[in-house]
């Protein structure tokens, strides 16, 4: 199945790179560009892509709106957000406004393939120079299971805490003493209760309910 995606940028000239490497792939397919955040909208809604990928500066509207705009509206297009600047304000600004994905402008044409394909099939990217930096600086267990959590087990929680310290399910098998198909099993079950798209919302969530805090408090 070809992957459809939206190139949302201001510089024509990264557009066009992106479509390059993007269309020399045979799953892959540009469906359109858009040059500022508002059109990135509008053209979400009318050709509704598996995949933006999503500049954060860009005029009219940023693309942290433009993002933040397209998933409130309940848009099943997953978003990656592109940036220069491998700063952890951006990257958490860009999760908390809903994007699946943060990758850096900088990253090697094979990397962008790959988080295109990653985020289309529904799981969740980060840079992985970012990843644990930014974990480890913002997040910290906390104790107890909040009340917006009541839908889930003991367990489910347990499992959604590891994900916010950015475990994969290999380490949260090991972690629990369990089969990595069964914690992929809880991992599901907590992203359909609590309405989630993918692990990267998981962890804003988990950072929202106080399931895990910031270190500064």
């Amino acid at each position: 199945m070809t992957v459809r995606v939206l190139l949302a940028d201001d510089q024509a000239l990264v557009r066009g790179g992106f479509r390059m490497i993007l269309e020399a792939r045979e799953d892959l397919s540009v469906v359109g560009e858009a040059a500022d955040g508002a059109e990135a909208v509008a053209l979400t809604a009318a050709l509704d892509p598996d995949v933006v990928l999503m500049d954060i500066r860009m005029p009219v509207l940023d693309g942290l709106a433009a993002t933040r705009t397209i998933v409130s509206a309940g848009s099943r297009t997953r978003i990656v957000v592109l940036t220069t600047y491998d700063a952890d304000d951006s990257v958490f600004a860009a999760l908390r406004a809903g994007a699946s994905g943060f990758l850096l402008k900088d990253a090697r044409p094979a990397e962008l393939v790959e988080a295109v394909r990653v985020v289309a099939r529904g799981d969740a990217l980060l840079a992985p120079s970012v990843t644990r930096r930014l974990l480890d600086r913002m997040l910290v267990p906390a104790t107890g299971s909040p009340a917006e959590l009541r839908e889930l087990t003991d367990r489910e929680v347990e499992v959604l805490r590891l994900v916010a310290a950015a475990l994969s399910n290999a380490e949260i098998a090991g972690r629990l003493t369990l089969s990595e198909a069964t914690v992929k099993s809880h991992v599901s079950a907590v992203l359909r209760k609590l309405g989630l798209r993918d692990r990267v919302q998981a962890v804003v969530l988990a950072y929202d309910v106080g399931l895990v805090r910031p270190r500064s408090l």
